[in-house]
């Protein structure tokens, strides 16, 4: 399997379509077998979906994320895990332990609407989001 997170000086880069890198973990077994880091030679959102796509990557992890480049994703096959923060490095580990604490907001954004303080549980059909295990897309 293979995890891209949007990466700047160890950290989660908080914005999808700006990052110019990301580290890439291969792992197996619950375990990072190997990671590199790559640069996007200044790609722009739909561009940062097919580097992904070529390089095989499975999942991504990253902070902010437009609904234009959540459909890039998921027409690529690539699961998204946004709204994340903090060290790269603990991100991952988080989600082969499967404790990740990720955004389901994120994934939501093609609602266009606020939540006007309110938290967002995919569990709750009133954002259109049935219940599946937390996040918005299967």
């Amino acid at each position: 399997m293979k995890i891209a997170v949007t990466y700047e000086n160890g950290n989660v880069f908080p914005h999808f379509g700006h990052t110019e890198q990301f580290k890439i973990y291969e792992a197996a077994d619950g375990k990072v077998t190997d990671l590199r880091v790559i640069d996007t030679t200044g790609s722009g959102h739909g561009a940062l979906a097919g580097l992904l796509s070529g390089l095989k990557v499975d999942m991504l992890i990253c902070g902010g994320i437009g609904a234009g480049a959540q459909n890039a994703l998921k027409e690529a096959g690539i699961r998204l895990y946004g709204g994340v923060s903090g060290s790269a490095d603990d991100a991952v580990n988080a989600l082969l332990a499967g404790t990740l604490a990720y955004d389901p907001n994120v994934h939501c954004n093609h609602h266009n609407h606020e939540h006007h303080g309110e938290g967002h549980h995919c569990g709750e059909d009133k954002h259109g989001c049935s219940g599946n295990g937390g996040s918005c897309h299967k």
